[in-house]
């Protein structure tokens, strides 16, 4: 939307005090036409940005102006990255209030009107449905240790077992309602899931962090690996093409969509696609609901399916 796109191009500009328009244009992937429209109306709303044509011109912005954005903490621009829910499970909730207040008032009116609508009209809930969010009451001091860059120990509930581990935070992942702790133990990075810690003591002392580890990465490839361990199943199947987008909602996950991207064409419109499920049972009652599905091996599957269509077949005679 429109008002995001000025709060960018404004806050690109205080970055780097002075810079082109076809910079900015790339950089906001919009046309150099439409960055000089949104300069017009920043200047409209009274923020005191300038044009120079020529040779060594560009957009800038008068040396001594401030927006609140340079007012903010560091705690303030932490709430404001992680959004609402985020940042109240990890204690910033009254941060955040004083963050938004801040940004609100140094916004041109027509934006402030337009963050109002957005704020009246979407609402983020991260819980899962029918649940209710497991208490984390360790998460504050975790993420606490995860931005001082602190060593932290932990009493961790593992099945039946509480165990003690001294581990060096790495980060913290928001999936699906549930956080989770990214931390190094004896310098092997895992994922503990923050509600089973039952207490948290964060060190005084610099937790180790590799220098080539990357959050996003790391938990893609965690989660692969959990993915792709439980799908001990090897399927091959023949479907239409066009229900491939089935497959991939009934047959959730990242691995799936590799697999329908691999799909080898076949006549009639048909592909095949071979992928990994998680059992029999669990394969049977997702490709029901795929249309036009044929699975060719395993066996036990084709009689899974045969069976459950043979039984429904009879209750609707």
């Amino acid at each position: 939307m429109r008002s995001s796109r000025l709060v960018a191009l404004l806050l690109c500009v205080q970055r780097d005090r002075r810079t082109t328009a076809p910079a900015l244009s790339a950089e906001l992937g919009v046309s150099v036409r439409t960055v000089y429209r949104d300069v017009e109306a920043l200047q409209l709303a009274g923020v005191p940005l300038y044009t120079v044509q020529g040779a060594g011109g560009g957009i800038g912005i008068v040396d001594r102006w401030r927006s609140p954005v340079e007012g903010l903490s560091p705690d303030e621009v932490t709430a404001l990255g992680l959004g609402g829910s985020a940042a109240a499970d990890l204690g910033l909730g009254a941060v955040l209030a004083v963050a938004r207040s801040k940004l609100r008032s140094g916004l041109p009116g027509r934006v402030q009107a337009q963050l109002d609508v957005v704020n009246e009209r979407v609402l983020l809930d991260t819980t899962g449905w029918f649940r209710a969010a497991a208490p984390d009451e360790a998460l504050p001091d975790l993420a606490r240790a995860v931005w001082t860059g602190r060593r932290v120990d932990v009493r961790y509930r593992r099945a039946e077992v509480t165990v003690r581990r001294r581990l060096d935070p790495l980060g913290l992942v928001l999936k699906a309602g549930a956080w989770y702790l990214v931390a190094a133990h004896r310098g092997q990075p895992r994922t503990y899931r923050t509600s089973r810690v039952e207490a948290a003591t964060v060190r005084d002392e610099a937790a180790v962090r590799p220098d080539d580890f990357a959050l996003d990465r790391y938990w893609q490839d965690a989660a692969d690996a959990f993915d792709a361990d439980l799908r001990r199943l090897q399927v091959r199947l023949v479907l239409p093409a066009a229900s491939l987008p089935d497959l991939r909602r009934h047959v959730p996950g990242r691995l799936t969509g590799v697999a329908a991207r691999g799909a080898v064409p076949l006549p009639c419109g048909r592909v095949e696609v071979t992928l990994g499920m998680e059992g029999v049972d669990v394969a049977a009652d997702q490709l029901c609901a795929v249309p036009g599905v044929e699975v060719l091996d395993p066996v036990e599957l084709r009689d899974r399916l045969r069976e459950r269509g043979e039984r429904l077949a009879l209750a609707h005679r």
